[in-house]
């Protein structure tokens, strides 16, 4: 055994092969002041899982010059520095693996005899990084079984490096992923301060904006203070909303945070792990339980290696190669220490004393716990990497060389560039049947395993594998995650809720708040007529014209279709008093029929009397047409029908009206009128004035005749189906028509009304006069006022109203008289009364 100055080891052989492995994790922190040379670095903190990573190496060499299939008649030898995780110490040991000596000599190898094939590690990228450009300018070929940066993938920059691990690029990708899983949309990123944290967390921060989650703080581990800032940190997680934090971070570099936070008493918060401390044996004690129960993260997959936990178990510090780090590893299993012959004090002042028969069987811990090789596993497959590439060059046949002039290379006397060559087409076969090889970066396939913390029936905390990330697998298979194996923290056994704001629920969009992350918002109900159905929709969809959001507003119902239908209540109502009504004037024809000879009805112009009758009857009919479904030719006859029996109607009361005066004027003597007071002038009257209203009707059928629409917009979740129209001038002017005919028959006879006659029929008609332009002036702003079926109702409550009018004003004292004063109904009555 060869201890060297920085605290090494060399085992050798006819090729060898440099190990950069941090045994301890810490260091004492020196406070520097500059005005002498700093102290040299006293490292702490003995790891056991790294401690096994050194094993793992001692066991590859031992089966590979154990093996006559490999290096046949040669062996392979490694010379090995613990660098404890400390950037010069890495640098150090690359430059005497270089020299072959304990002592550093730039570009000088002191036994050229024995060929240094490769590097193994750092395992911190920032120290692999500068170690890869100094190995880059001699090509010397580096494997590191921990260094994940993406930074090292930069073939320009780094020609020579290889790596058992997968880039962080598709760690973060992971990572990203597995945080969507579970729909944390609101988290906060934790980071070292070094090459490893900065590119990673960076890579999962723009994976995470990507996906549209949102970072609340991003904070840095500052590895440069002995607190590692860590009060800072936990302060801005305790004030945080977030209930979800990710750790990119070596295990040592965090171990201060979470000390922090178990004193500050903070346990709420859930943590995904990054893989270098996702199954870190050092959060194993109990201390940490409550913190980090339920944590999940990526890890690298593990491996099998057989009889290596029985290679493991004959450890033991009496052993040759290595004995310094033995003599470490056992003090710290068995909580002892061995005792020197120059150590002064006593027994009583030390931990128990060492003996060397103690049985490494007896305890468990991370060092001879071999069901999940996982970084032990990447630095084996590192020494078979190396061995098969030199197997590769061993094997080349001369004049089928891959060189210049197809030569091959020699085994003991290669270049680095030569071996180079191999390490970029190696491939090796690994325990679970995946074939490890390099890409043009250097870099092999990636994948990972997804683990969760979960606290085992003692007390200890185990690290489950729940799923997988395979980048090499189907597209429906790269993540799978069994989330029925998983254990959570909270009560219900349900992952925790992360989001900066409560899901808007269907029905509702989300609102950006000013000032605020995306994933900050504000939750507003769809507006009137449009909806969302589904959470978090950022923008409500109108409803399509015939259909109309339920009151959740999630989905589109079929609108109400309105109009005044024979089965509605009201229309139901206006048919049955359009029908009575009918009767009426119908049942006073007959008895102006019956009583047709008598005086009273002969006075009042008999035909004329009739004639109005039909016309009051039919404008009771008339009405129907306004109920019901309006179709096409319903809303086209309906305004038309309306409009000319009302203009025959109040055109035979302006005839009665004019033949009144003209009767009394006639009488008088030398009056020459009385050509004028013969039947036929009163038909004129009511044929010209009707044949008006038509002219005027067909002109609006022609120019813009009425319609059916559908109307959307009177009433939310409505479709009134209604007819339009056509022209607002033409139905006004219709209306206007009949206003001025009733407003010429009112004038006529309220002049009329005093005129000396035997039963003067025009104060009856100034009174039904009246009574229908009040009705038909109120209609109109009623008309205007009133929406959907209400319209049609209240016009079909006009035509009925102004047509009760007439028949009471103009037949109901004449029919009082007839049936119940038939004394009042004689010639010589009417007579007397002249």
């Amino acid at each position: 055994m060869d201890i060297t100055q920085l605290d090494g080891v060399t085992q050798p052989g006819d090729i060898m092969f440099g190990v950069l492995l941090p045994l301890h994790l810490d260091k004492v922190y020196q406070k520097v002041d500059y005005t002498e040379r700093p102290p040299g670095t006293t490292c702490t903190m003995f790891h056991f899982e790294n401690y096994q990573q050194f094993q793992s190496i001692l066991f590859a060499v031992e089966e590979i010059n154990s093996n006559p299939s490999i290096l046949s008649n040669l062996t392979l030898g490694f010379q090995a520095y613990d660098s404890c995780d400390v950037l010069h110490q890495d640098l150090q040991g690359t430059l005497e693996l270089l020299s072959g000596s304990q002592t550093s000599i730039p570009n000088y190898r002191c036994i050229l005899e024995v060929p240094l094939s490769a590097v193994i590690g750092p395992s911190v990228s920032t120290h692999s990084i500068l170690v890869a450009h100094i190995l880059g300018l001699y090509r010397f070929p580096q494997i590191s079984h921990f260094s994940t940066s993406p930074i090292l993938s930069d073939r320009t920059k780094f020609p020579s490096f290889f790596r058992t691990v997968s880039s962080d690029i598709f760690q973060s990708q992971g990572l990203a992923q597995l945080v969507l899983q579970f729909g944390w949309t609101w988290v906060g990123l934790l980071a070292v301060d070094n090459d490893y944290g900065q590119q990673g967390i960076q890579l999962v921060r723009q994976a995470l904006v990507r996906a549209k989650a949102c970072v609340a703080f991003s904070e840095n581990i500052i590895t440069s203070q002995p607190n590692h800032n860590a009060p800072h940190i936990v302060d801005v997680i305790k004030s945080s909303t977030v209930k979800v934090v990710v750790a990119f971070s070596p295990p040592i570099d965090l171990l201060p945070i979470l000390d922090e936070m178990l004193k500050q008493n903070i346990t709420e918060k859930m943590f995904v792990a990054s893989e270098a401390w996702s199954t870190s044996s050092l959060f194993s004690k109990g201390r940490f339980s409550r913190l980090l129960n339920g944590t999940i993260g990526l890890t690298f997959y593990s491996g099998t290696i057989l009889e290596f936990g029985e290679f493991l178990n004959n450890v033991h510090p009496s052993m040759t190669l290595g004995r310094q780090w033995a003599k470490l590893f056992w003090e710290e299993a068995f909580n002892c220490k061995f005792i020197d012959a120059n150590l002064t004090g006593t027994l009583e002042n030390l931990r128990s004393a060492c003996t060397g028969m103690e049985d490494l069987r007896s305890v468990k811990n991370s060092f001879n716990d071999v069901s999940a090789l996982r970084a032990t596993y990447n630095v084996y497959t590192a020494v078979h990497v190396i061995a098969k590439a030199l197997e590769d060059l061993k094997s080349c046949k001369d004049g089928e060389g891959p060189f210049p002039l197809s030569k091959c290379a020699d085994i003991l006397g290669f270049k680095p560039w030569q071996l180079l060559h191999y390490m970029k087409k190696v491939r090796v076969k690994l325990s679970h049947g995946r074939e490890l090889y390099f890409d043009q970066n250097g870099d092999p396939p990636a994948v990972y395993d997804i683990v969760n913390w979960q606290l085992s029936p003692e007390g200890a905390v185990r690290h489950v594998k729940i799923g997988s990330y395979d980048t090499t697998a189907s597209r429906d298979q790269v993540f799978t995650i069994n989330t029925s194996a998983m254990l959570w923290t909270t009560d219900n056994q349900l992952p925790p809720t992360s989001v900066c704001s409560e899901t808007c629920p269907a029905g509702f969009r989300r609102a950006a708040i000013k000032g605020q992350p995306m994933c900050c918002f504000q939750c507003i109900p769809c507006p009137l007529g449009e909806i969302s159905n589904h959470t978090d929709s950022i923008d409500c969809i109108q409803c399509p014209w015939d259909q109309w959001p339920n009151s959740e507003k999630n989905k589109c119902l079929q609108k109400t279709i309105e109009y005044l239908s024979y089965e509605d209540a009201l229309g139901a109502t206006l048919t049955s008093t359009s029908l009575l009504s009918f009767s009426v004037p119908v049942v006073i024809l007959q008895f102006y029929i019956k009583f047709k000879i008598t005086p009273i009805v002969k006075a009042n112009n008999y035909y004329l009397s009739c004639l109005l009758l039909v016309s009051l009857s039919l404008c009771f009919l008339c009405s129907l047409s306004f109920i019901g479904y309006p179709d096409f030719k319903k809303c086209l006859l309906r305004q038309i029908a309306f409009g000319l029996i009302f203009a025959q109607c109040i055109s035979c009361i302006l005839a009665k009206t004019i033949m009144v005066v003209l009767a009394f004027i006639a009488t008088k003597p030398g009056s020459n009128l009385r050509k004028w007071t013969k039947p036929t002038i009163s038909y004129v009257i009511v044929l010209s004035c009707t044949c008006l209203q038509l002219l005027l009707c067909l002109t609006w059928l022609c120019l813009s005749p009425p319609y059916s629409q559908y109307n959307i917009h009177v009433k939310p979740g409505v479709i009134i189906v209604e007819c339009n129209e056509g022209s607002d001038v033409a139905f006004w002017a219709m209306l206007g028509y009949l206003f001025l005919l009733a407003t010429i028959s009112f004038i006529v006879a309220f002049l009329a009304r005093r005129l000396p006659d035997s039963f003067n029929e025009a104060q009856f008609i100034t009174f039904s006069m009246v009574a229908f332009l009040s009705v038909w002036i109120s209609f109109i702003p009623a008309y205007q006022s009133a929406q959907g079926k209400y319209i049609v109702a209240m016009e079909i409550f006009a035509i009925l109203a102004s047509s009760w009018a007439l028949v009471i004003f103009m037949f109901l004292p004449k029919c009082l008289i007839i049936w119940f004063k038939p004394d009042r109904n004689t010639r010589a009555y009417l007579m007397r009364k002249c």
